[in-house]
Formats: C-alpha cells, structure tokens, sequence
C-alpha cells in the first residue's frame, strides 16, 4: 500500500482526499494547508485522517507520494527539495486535472440519477466523453464528446462490440472483475490521450449490468505542459538524481560544452565544477579523443572507450550515451569507470572462483567421453549410485579418470548444491592427515589453534568427500573412518565427544584391496563398508575404440589452454596411438595429445603422425613374454616383473628424479620408495652405471 501525502486542502485537495481515501491501494498520511479552515481538513477530521496546517512533521522516507495540490511553484519547488530519494511528487496542474475530472464526473452521476428521464440531453452537453456497453461488451450509448476524442461516428459505435472500436479498452475487464478503475490513462488509436474512469453498473440485487467509462482529453493539455515545463526544474530534477549517484557522470549540452558533473566524478578526476562547466567537452581528457563529441556527431551510444581523464591521467573506460528529445539530439550523458577498481573487483572475483571451485565439483557426467560397452556400464552404474547416499567405491588403474567420476556423482546426487571436498590420502603427510579430516581440539597440540579447528569432514557435513588412493591410509586411520561410515560421527584429535555429520563418501583406489586384505594393510571389515557400490572403470586399453572420440575432446580443451586452433588428428596418427598399450591410461593420453599441439606448426590444423612422440610399443620383442621362456611364471610374478622393468625405465628416463618419477607414475612417493626397495631397483641402476 502506498503512503500518500497531500499538500493542500482547497478544492482539488479535497477532491483528491475523497478520491483517494476510497482506495485501497492508498494510505493518506496526512493533509496539510496553512489555512486552518481549509475545507480538506475538515473532511479529514470527519475520516480521521491527520491534518495540519504544516507538512514537515510528516515527509519523511516512508513517504511514497507527495501530491502538490496548491498549484504554488514554490510550495512545489521545497517539495522537490525536501523529499527522499524515493519519493514521487505529483504537481499542482496534474492534481488539478484530476479534480476538475472527478467533479465532472461526481457531478454527472448525480444528474444521472436525479434526471433519467433527461440523461442522453445532459450526457449529450457535457465535455468528458462517456461510453456504456451491456454485459456482453456491446456498446449501448456514447455521447458527442466520445465521438469527436475517439473520432468515431455514432453509428459505428451503436451495437458494436467495444473492442472493435477501442483495441486497448478495459471496460470487458471491469465487468469481469466488478471493479472500478479510477484516473487511468490511455492513448488511443488516433494518438489521442486520455484519463479515464470505467466503472461496473451493479444493481441492487448485485447482478452486473454493463460498464461505463467517462474520459477527458488531455492530449492538448499535456502537450501544452511539456512545452512549458521549466528548465530549471528538470534540471533540479536531474541534478538531484545525478548528484546522488555513486558513479561518476558528465552531462554536455548539444554543442558539446559542460552542463553538470556529480561529487563522484570530482572524486576519480580531480576536476572541479568550474573546470568542466561551459568548457568544452575535451577538457577532462589527457588521452584520448572526446566521446561526447563523437555521440553529439553519430548520434549513437559508445561504450567501454578507454582513456585517461583529469590531471592524474587515470585510467577510465566510458559510456556515453545521447540525449535525444522529439527527433533532435540535446546533449549527451557520459559515465566513468575506475579501471582500477575494476580490476580490483576482477581479481576479488577470481579469488572469490577460486574459492568456490575448491569446494564444488567442477565436472558432471557429459565431461566423461567415451561410448564402449565397457565404459557406458561404468556410467550407468554411477549414475544409479549417485540417487543414493551409499558408499562408492571406485576402482581401476591410475589416470583412468576415478575422480571425474567422483565429481559427476556428486553433481548427479541431491547433495550437488552443497560442497564437495576432495582428500589425496597419499599426498598429506600422516601426521597432519588425522587433524585434517577429523579436526581438534584447542590444546590437542604444540600449534594447536585457540578453539581448535574443524576438519574436512565436519566442512563437508550435507556435502559430499572424496577420498582418493583410500589404500594408502594406516591402519589407525582406517579405525576413525569406518566409524565415520558406521555411526555418523567423527571425534577430533583430542575430544572426546563425538559430532555427528551427514556426509556422502567417495573412495577411489588403484590398488588390489582384496590382496591388501591378505596382506594385513588394508581392514576387511572396512573394505566391506567401501565395497557396497564398487565401480570399476576400464583401462584405455579395455576401450581402446573411445579414443578417437576421447582425443577430439581433448584436442577442444587443449585449444582453449593452448590458444591453438587444430582441428583434428589424422588416420594414420590415430592408427599409431592404438597400437600402444597405454600404461597411464587416458591421463598420458591427455599429455602425448598436448605435447604433439606444441610441435605442430601455428599454420596447421591436423595432428600427423610425426607430431607425436615416440612411443614404446605394446609388442615390441624385447617386452613381449614370450612363452617359451616364460611359461613357468605365473601371472602375478609376470606382472610384477614388468612392473619392475617399467618402473626402472622410468626412473632412467628422469635421471633418477624420484619426484619426477612418482608424478609421472601418478603414485606417492611412499609407494615409489616401497616399489624400489621391493625390487631393488635403485640399486640395479648404480650397478649398470659403476
């Protein structure tokens, strides 16, 4: 509901009062007149509407309306004035209609019932028009002075549905909904302006009549007002609303000269009131050509123009738009932003990204490429886990894409707008990892923070956690996780109380849990809580027809990282990379890819096969088992001998680089020194080169 104002308790005061206490959309707060026996205080008595003969006790910012009904240019000047931001002031002439409208019309209904017997005569004389239609919206009388505004015969109107003759008509609305409309203004076909009234006519046994609308033309009367309006008070007006405008605005006039700038534009330029006003548009500019001059001559706006402006030459970009008035250009508005504080914002933004993409899952199913039989049963079965809250399990070798995985489940689950928190369980130290997934307590430590800290687990409550290469947790952690799976809680390092926590699981693993079991490194008890949904994810080798689809994919990424523009890969390429066998999967897959686009040429567009690098061969005869030779092996030993000589030729690769090698292996360095010791490997190398 609005809350109205009115300044003024003559005539049209009073008419507006009457108007406007019988609406409900409207609440009048109060009337004001400086004469105490002003008629509009006295009604306001009788409706027990505040009055007085002053109108400060009541503008505040809850005033919406302020209505003027004086008609004093001073009185209306110090409304202006004195009004909040969001106030709208309604002059003296609009508010003066109004009334001579509403008495017209108060007047005519009166006549209407004193004098039926003579209403056509009456309606006939009287300068509002008027029209009346039945309740199945067709038209049953329009007096003279509806045909002359509508500019429609008589004859077209009688027994013709009102809205062939009036496109825009509301009366089929006001018999629908049985409620009059008040003061509303129309523009007829002819271009004609209106204020009209339609009201439903309802008998006394409340059955629906018809409607009618009584309208007076003001095309005259506002066009005269626009014509007339005063500058200065529309340039109060746009100084008000300019002034108070944070951004920083300069408006010239059609000759390009200075009209007003705004505190916020002194504050980026160091240019004063009397620098700009009446001087020529270039005269804020150190770098640049003028853009309102450039407007004011094409007449179209710009946007986004960098220059530097004011004697500190700083760095802006503008907007600049025309004024157009009628078909003639009068000016135009520019608008100036801080490149710095821009790129401030940008780079809060980015930070702020950051943030979030550390706490959300970044890929969804349609990032999963690939349309083997082997990998759409993969896909389908995460879909289906992802409906429910129970554990995943996600299996298969490294660069296999396990974490994809973990991320489309969660974007696939009800716990999608909630965060996502991804754990490498090889990659945080063993000393650090329990405080970091299950928190502590404040003294749980040396280092320990005042009023301890929460863990990921309890930051991802209503979230989801994935934890990646699960086997390389201890044993000791594996205990406080299957609590965490079993009961729903986590106790912090040095608490005692549990906290419950709702989060969903993810595991992932490429090592062989079952014989982890055996060895005593891995809990079954806990290896039964993971392995409710396991999800195996094929070997590139297993899929090895996705690869064409998989490397155009790859080829788009690695354009956009890059800023190459290749378009495909050739046969013979493609031929080549199938013969490999493909030990690191679809991540070395990603890097052979990306490593061939840095030796193509910026002119072409096609991966050839001398673009990529050498491979060692999935065949090649001094890898192949041969049986002859090998046929006492059983396949663990053969397996474990070809891990040891891969592992050694890697390690040769990165001249010893543990790190390195680890890395490319996609492995921790814990499982790196362990595969070493295991096979002696390092100690194989020195020998070959003592």
């Amino acid at each position: 509901m609005k809350r109205v104002l009115i300044v003024g308790a003559g005539k049209g005061g009073s008419a507006l009062l009457e108007i406007l206490h019988n609406t409900e959309k409207m609440n009048i707060v109060g009337i004001a007149d400086i004469n105490p026996e002003a008629k509009g205080l006295k009604i306001a008595g009788d409706y027990g509407i505040p009055a007085g003969t002053s109108y400060d006790n009541w503008i505040d910012d809850n005033i919406d309306i302020i209505v003027e009904a004086t008609g004093d240019d001073d009185v209306l000047a110090e409304l202006l004035d004195k009004r909040s931001g969001k106030t709208v002031v309604i002059p003296g002439s609009v508010a003066y209609i109004i009334a001579e409208l509403m008495d017209e019309k108060e007047s005519l209904l009166e006549r209407l019932k004193l004098e039926a017997n003579n209403q056509e005569l009456i309606l006939n004389n009287i300068h509002d028009g008027m029209i009346v239609v039945n309740d199945q919206e067709v038209v049953q009388f329009v007096n003279k002075s509806a045909e002359r505004i509508v500019g429609i015969d008589k004859e077209q109107f009688s027994g013709s549905d009102i809205k062939n003759v009036i496109a825009d008509t509301r009366l089929p609305n006001v018999l629908r909904s049985r409620r009059k409309e008040v003061n509303q203004r129309l523009i007829l076909e002819n271009g004609k302006k209106v204020i009209t009234t339609r009201i439903p006519i309802i008998n006394a046994e409340e059955q629906v009549l018809g409607a009618f609308a009584v309208f007076k033309d003001i095309t005259e009367v506002m066009n005269l007002a626009e014509e007339i309006t005063d500058l200065k008070e529309i340039k109060t007006l746009l100084e008000a609303i300019i002034q108070s405008s944070d951004e920083a605005i300069s408006v010239v006039d059609e000759n390009g000269n200075g009209l007003m700038i705004n505190p916020a534009y002194t504050r980026l330029t160091g240019l004063s009131e009397s620098d700009i006003i009446g001087k020529p548009a270039s005269a804020d500019i150190s770098e640049g050509e003028s853009m309102h001059m450039k407007v004011l001559q094409t007449r179209r706006a710009v946007r986004r123009v960098h220059m530097k402006v004011g004697p500190g030459k700083k760095d802006v970009l503008v907007n600049v738009a025309p004024v157009i008035v009628d078909g003639k250009i009068k000016g135009s508005v520019g608008v100036l932003h801080d490149v710095s504080e821009i790129q401030s914002l940008t780079s809060e933004l980015k930070r702020a990204r950051q943030i979030i993409r550390n706490l959300e899952a970044k890929y969804t199913f349609d990032d999963i490429i690939g349309s083997s039989s082997e990998m759409q049963i993969a896909l389908e079965q995460a879909k289906v886990g992802a409906k429910t809250p129970a554990t995943v399990l996600l299996r298969g070798e490294s660069g296999t894409g396990k974490e994809l995985f973990a991320h489309a489940i969660h974007n696939e689950s009800d716990r999608k707008h909630n965060k996502f928190i991804r754990v490498n369980c090889a990659a945080i130290a063993e000393s650090i990892l329990e405080s970091e997934l299950f928190g502590y307590e404040e003294g749980a430590f040396t280092g320990a923070k005042q009023g301890g800290k929460k863990g990921l687990f309890e930051g991802a409550n209503k979230g989801s956690v994935f934890l990646d290469e699960i086997a390389e947790l201890s044993l000791h952690m594996q205990a406080k996780l299957l609590r965490v799976l079993q009961e729903g809680e986590i106790v912090r390092v040095g608490g005692t109380s549990p906290v419950a926590i709702d989060v969903r699981v993810i595991t992932a693993t490429n090592i062989n849990l079952e014989k982890a079991i055996m060895n005593k490194t891995f809990r079954e008890d806990l290896y039964y809580r993971l392995n409710r949904l396991p999800i195996y994810i094929p070997a590139l080798k297993e899929r090895i027809g996705d690869l064409p689809e998989i490397i155009d994919y790859l080829i788009q990424k690695i354009n956009q990282d890059y800023g190459r523009d290749v378009k495909s890969i050739d046969a013979h390429a493609i031929a080549y990379l199938k013969d490999y066998h493909w030990p690191g999967n679809v991540r070395e897959l990603e890097n052979i890819v990306g490593r061939a686009m840095i030796y193509i040429g910026m002119s072409e567009e096609v991966i050839k096969k001398e673009h990529i690098p050498e491979l060692m061969p999935s065949a090649d005869s001094s890898q192949r088992l041969k049986w002859g030779t090998e046929k006492n092996k059983t396949l663990q030993n053969a397996m474990e001998a070809y891990e040891k000589q891969y592992i050694s030729e890697v390690l040769q690769a990165f001249n010893n680089n543990k790190t390195q090698t680890a890395k490319h292996l996609n492995i921790s360095i814990r499982n790196l020194y362990y595969k070493l010791e295991k096979y002696k490997i390092e100690k194989n190398n020195m020998q070959k080169y003592s």
